[in-house]
């Protein structure tokens, strides 16, 4: 059975890879689907992976190349998107309405990507529809090569926490509500790790509610006493805010918080009482287990520029649990930083500093990389604003343009030289116009250094991100940008990462290095903001086609004016019971000849 004898030894060459020095591949199938949760008490359809809620940490390390077959048990399209991974000249592995068509409701598609020169904490989530709203989402953990040391001693174990605001209301209602017109309002609850709150307060939780219990061990020491305060085990925090639109206070009381990492920079170690943790935002921290543990110790997620008195409900607190506790927790929680004090939490986010004497994900110290030193190319001034009218409908918008979602991805239309599709005319600053519904991209400068401020004339925290890049938070400010605030950059050690927060009336600066070719998402992550239209996307070509771009997948979906290509390959295709497979071409051609000598032999 000659057959049979090839594919064993596709198995068998593929599982010898790391060990022959190629990148190691992981596979998983995944069915994201709708499953019964009980977040807040109450009965919700959520969106589960593989029956999980959250979905599966994906834990891997740098250079790895992560295989993920993809079914959509939903009853709508699907995308799932890698928030922060880069994707380096492989845009079509994005994930987002730009560069893939959906995965309709009953197909499957399998996601191939590496996670390139990446170290830290990002997390994925259905990027279309409101879906976030309803769950989806999961970690994703991204380990130094063991050839590259941290730059802190090893914790003695790693802990991912969710935290989110939450609706009872389902996603398709929130974006109906939306597009309507009709304000979020406050959330039913804030979940951590999608349960909802401790009832630290009776008059505020009531009875019954699930609660998620963090245990730590404290360390035994001879003749069954306990170790001094001081002395306990390190663990490893990684938090991200999932939510839809809340900035989110997050603190353990008692317990110190010195960040380490955030969304794949290593950060000068500094210790804070509380970190303000905005929407599409990751960060980890080293926490010593240092207390006496006479009691449980409250570990809590609260909403940040807010009226407190009427945002009282949606306090999230989960418990950490010393192993040798003399009992729970009880009394106030600890105190958040003042909630509108916008100054404090900017204060903080100025703080927060790239270690520039770190390796990461390469053996040279991350600082190597000297920013400061680049000459800006080119300089756009992107200005929100609130939701308005136009043509009849509630949209947001950038530069006075809302992003109109074509019915075929940019990346395909580009991939097939089709023209009407988008147009490359993004303006650098706002228009003197009318607001506009259009397909409007930034034509971006292969190999040339961005500079882009956020404006937010909203009357909330604004936060955004970019695919593909992690770009330099160089300064930010409240009041309206000019470039006399160029003197104020942060040039040598601003933290590299994929998600900044704006103030409201105030501006953020980023610089980012436009090396890898692709068409790249720039989104807002509030999820009202960006189903609405705060979205648009960068096209950086090489004019040198020099094949470094990854080529069109051969299980591509199509769409769009391109519908008829589409192949049976991606519809409604059952997961296959025999292992995966996945090797380099090389390795193929390889494994060919050999099972063709076999055969003949």
């Amino acid at each position: 059975m000659p057959s049979l004898c090839f594919f064993n030894l596709v198995i068998l060459v593929c599982s010898l890879r790391p060990a022959l020095g190629a990148d190691p591949y992981v596979f998983y199938d995944w069915t994201v689907s709708y499953i019964t949760a009980f977040p807040l008490g109450v009965k919700q359809k959520v969106i589960g992976i593989n029956g999980e809620f959250p979905g599966p940490v994906l834990n891997v390390t740098t250079n790895w190349n992560v295989v993920i077959n993809v079914k959509n048990d939903l009853d709508e399209p699907l995308l799932l998107t890698w928030n922060g991974i880069q994707h380096r000249k492989n845009s079509w592995q994005d994930g987002v309405s730009g560069t893939n068509c959906p995965i309709q409701a009953g197909w499957n598609w399998t996601y191939d990507f590496q996670v390139k020169d990446q170290i830290g904490s990002f997390f994925y989530f259905p990027s279309l529809n409101f879906q976030r709203a309803a769950g989806g989402y999961g970690g994703i953990t991204i380990n130094n090569r063991a050839i590259i040391p941290l730059p802190f001693a090893l914790p003695d174990a790693d802990v991912t926490l969710f935290i989110t605001d939450w609706y009872t209301k389902s996603h398709k209602e929130l974006r109906k509500d939306i597009e309507s017109g009709i304000n979020l309002g406050i959330p039913d609850g804030i979940l951590i790790n999608v349960v909802g709150p401790f009832r630290f307060d009776e008059a505020i939780v009531p009875d019954g509610f699930p609660f998620l219990t963090i245990n730590v061990e404290a360390v035994l020491m001879e003749a069954n006493t306990w170790k001094l305060p001081g002395t306990g085990k390190t663990y490893r925090f990684r938090v991200h805010n999932v939510g839809i639109s809340t900035s989110l206070n997050f603190r353990i009381q008692n317990h110190n918080l010195l960040l380490v990492e955030t969304e794949g920079s290593y950060t000068v170690q500094q210790n804070y009482a509380n970190m303000d943790i905005h929407v599409g935002q990751s960060f980890s921290f080293l926490v010593t287990m240092d207390q006496n543990a006479s009691s449980d110790y409250y570990v809590v997620a609260s909403p940040c520029f807010v009226n407190s008195s009427s945002w009282a409900k949606a306090t999230g607190v989960a418990i950490l649990h010393y192993s040798n506790s003399q009992g729970p927790a009880s009394g106030p929680l600890p105190d958040p930083p003042n909630d509108f004090d916008t100054y404090f939490s900017m204060n903080q986010a100025r703080s927060i500093r790239w270690n520039v004497s770190a390796g990461a994900a390469r053996p040279n110290p991350q600082g190597s990389f000297k920013y400061g030193e680049i000459t800006v190319t080119d300089v756009y001034v992107i200005l929100n604003r609130p939701a308005e009218l136009i043509n009849g409908k509630w949209r947001t918008t950038l530069n006075g343009i809302s992003y109109l979602t074509p019915s075929t991805p940019l990346k395909l239309a580009q991939q097939f030289n089709i023209s009407g599709v988008y147009k490359l005319d993004f303006p650098n600053k706002l228009m003197n116009r009318p607001a506009k519904l259009d397909t409007s991209l930034i034509n971006g400068t292969f190999k040339g250094f961005m500079e882009i401020i956020f404006q937010n004339n909203d009357t909330t925290v604004q936060n955004y991100h970019l695919d593909g890049y992690a770009f330099f938070v160089v300064g930010m400010d409240i009041g309206v940008w000019t470039e006399n605030s160029r003197g104020t950059y942060n040039k040598w050690d601003g933290v590299a990462r994929c998600t900044t927060q704006v103030f409201p009336g105030a501006w953020t600066a980023i610089l980012v290095s436009l090396d890898s070719a692709g068409i790249w998402n720039l989104r807002a992550q509030n999820l009202d903001s960006w189903y609405l239209g705060q979205e648009l996307y960068v096209s950086v070509v090489n004019p040198e086609s020099d094949g470094s771009e990854a080529a069109l997948p051969d299980n591509a979906i199509y769409c769009g004016v391109l519908s008829s290509l589409q192949k049976d390959q991606a519809q409604r295709v059952k997961f296959s019971g025999s292992p995966s497979v996945s090797c380099s071409s090389t390795t193929i051609l390889v494994l060919l000849i050999i099972a063709f000598g076999a055969f003949i032999g």
